[in-house]
């Protein structure tokens, strides 16, 4: 067995394993040489060499997000770890557990004009959950023979105190990415000679087990809450991002068949019941400017559980037309979206209802019902509505989603694809997700790949071309399986800035908004040896989908470029809503 000479490099590689952090994506650099040859030379280690830090943070969270355990990420010194930070923002707001290491100068060396040196100590401050600003080690060979200046005893009580230091933080760090499920740094201050290897194993670890975390809950919050709920005819439950299968199907039966309780649920939730209502923009649309609809609509009380809320539209109505009492359930954190929160339990969503579920009583009320009804009216205009428009954005994504096949891990992009998507009901066997955390466009594909790669079903990722261009080294690796499927929305811009307020017909808003482009994926699809479909028509993307689709087993990953008129999508989605009011009840 191979390790590095330093001790450090020994003890990071030994707390990783032991706590089962066994996917490593290291991007190529000299500092952090140490932590490369130990993880590259441990068979137990599954490593993947991404040279952009950028896309490997993306890749990682996709890995992450996909197992639920830790990934490490492992980077030379300087700006390379500035370039996690998007990863970093987007794992810390959607709980995706990574642990960074950051390979560093001593600190001798920083801030004296030596090179690639920056100041990394804390760098992530605003958005880690945990810094571990690791010591430099004694150097073994010093400890135990001493350098003829310093006596050995002192030398090794040195060692011994900088040893105890290091693990402690380190554990620390990794065992926060795991209770708290979200990003942790770990950095590194290595000295040269950073290539030298042993085949002895200078440090033996004191490993600690992963701390239990209990559930807390509070009795008196728990009564309110029960109090709340059997006394309340009008109830919203608003469910946001939430990984799939999250729920047990129990509690999902549970909320289906209370009358007074309306589940308002989102693409991104992956939740369905067919007494649920997972078209909140189709619903709120024709009523929203309606104080009657508004107030008949307006709950009693108000349930969220799950990540970021898309919809803008439940945003201002629920800001607007405030419930009574607002109870959030999440393990870690609770956000006030909508400045009426009551209460926030602590504990899993599924944890909380075994608690409560035999103390809740179903109320009489009408409420549901009601609102089911308009539900079904909005699903008929939705229907006839795509039977009139022309070939545009809102046609394209009604084909693609008549086409994807019923098991598939969906990836979706932000800004315009994912609000699009909201508009359609998606099958309950794809798999949904978008990275909503901070809702950038940054690391869509890269994410995409990552989740990809240890996915056991096959993934398409749908984007904007924006998005898909700007992440475009996402697809600068070998692990790209070929059951990937990249459907490229190119309508020629930022097409989601022509749904704004604004004046679209200026020079300005062309170059500095939507900024418009003629660029193409056939280029990024033969450099990386993708197989590339164009489609321009309603038929042409039906078409390129079948064949795409048709064969389980392929030899190369897919890219399916659908082009879209530009001047038309805005026109096309605003007359969406309008033919809702229109037609409404």
């Amino acid at each position: 067995m191979i390790y590095p000479a330093i001790p450090l490099a020994q003890t990071i590689l030994q707390l990783c394993k032991a706590n089962q952090i066994k996917h490593v994506v290291i991007s190529p650099g000299s500092r952090n040489a140490p932590l490369t040859i130990g993880f590259t030379h441990d068979d137990y280690f599954e490593c993947y060499s991404i040279v952009d830090e950028r896309s490997a943070g993306f890749f990682a969270m996709g890995i992450a997000q996909q197992t639920g355990v830790p990934v490490a990420l492992v980077c030379t010194s300087g700006s390379a770890l500035l370039n996690y930070y998007p990863a970093i923002a987007e794992a810390f707001y959607s709980d995706i557990p990574l642990v960074v290491i950051s390979a560093d100068r001593p600190a001798s060396k920083i801030d004296i004009g030596d090179g690639q040196t920056i100041r990394q100590e804390n760098v992530y401050a605003n958005h880690i959950l945990y810094s571990a600003n690791l010591k430099e080690d004694v150097p073994y060979e010093l400890a135990i023979h001493g350098d003829g200046k310093h006596q050995k005893r002192p030398l090794i009580d040195v060692a011994s105190t900088v040893q105890l230091y290091n693990e402690e933080e380190i554990s620390k760090a990794i065992h926060k990415a795991y209770i708290e499920k979200g990003p942790v740094h770990i950095n590194v201050p290595f000295e040269e000679p950073l290539y030298k290897t042993t085949e002895q194993l200078l440090v033996q670890v004191k490993e600690s087990p992963i701390p239990f975390q209990q559930d807390v809950i509070n009795s008196e919050s728990l009564a309110h809450f029960i109090k709340a709920w059997n006394s309340a005819e009008r109830k919203i439950i608003l469910v946001g991002v939430l990984k799939p299968n999250s729920l047990d199907k129990q509690i999902i039966e549970f909320l289906g068949a209370d009358e007074s309780v309306m589940v308002l649920t989102e693409t991104t939730s992956n939740l369905h019941h067919s007494n649920f209502f997972p078209g909140i923009d189709k619903v709120l649309a024709p009523v929203e400017f309606s104080e009657e609809y508004m107030k008949a609509l307006q709950p009693d009380m108000l349930i969220t559980f799950g990540g970021m809320v898309v919809s803008k539209k439940i945003k201002k109505f629920l800001r607007s037309y405030a419930p009574k009492s607002h109870f959030h359930i999440d393990e870690k954190k609770a956000f006030d979206t909508f400045f009426c929160l009551t209460e926030h339990f602590k504990i899993s969503v599924n944890s909380f209802f075994s608690y409560v579920q035999n103390q809740l009583e179903n109320i009489t009320s009408a409420y549901r019902t009601n609102w089911l009804a308009i539900q079904e009216q909005r699903r008929v205009s939705h229907a006839n509505y795509l039977t009139e428009i022309p070939y545009s954005d809102f046609s394209v994504y009604n084909y693609i989603f008549k086409a994807l096949p019923d098991t598939q891990l969906l990836h979706l992009s932000n800004s315009s694809t994912v609000r699009y998507a909201q508009l359609f009901e998606l099958k309950e066997n794809w798999l949904v997700y978008c990275n909503r955390g901070t809702s950038g466009i940054d690391g869509s594909t890269s994410t995409a790949v990552g989740a990809s790669v240890n996915s056991k079903i096959p993934t398409t990722l749908i984007t904007g071309d924006l998005s898909f261009l700007y992440d475009s080294n996402g697809l600068w690796n070998h692990y790209v399986p070929d059951n990937l499927t990249i459907i490229v929305i190119n309508n020629g811009g930022g097409g989601i800035f022509r749904i704004l307020p604004g004046d679209k017909n200026t020079t300005e808003f062309e170059t500095y908004f939507e900024t418009i482009h003629k660029n193409e994926a056939s280029h990024l699809a033969a450099m990386y040896g993708f197989t590339y479909v164009k489609a321009t028509s309603n038929e042409e993307v039906t078409q390129a989908l079948e064949e795409t689709y048709k064969n389980e087993i392929r030899n190369k990953p897919v890219i399916v470029e659908v082009f879209t008129p530009r001047l038309e999508n805005d026109t096309v989605l605003l007359n969406y809503f309008k033919y809702l009011v229109n037609n409404a009840i």
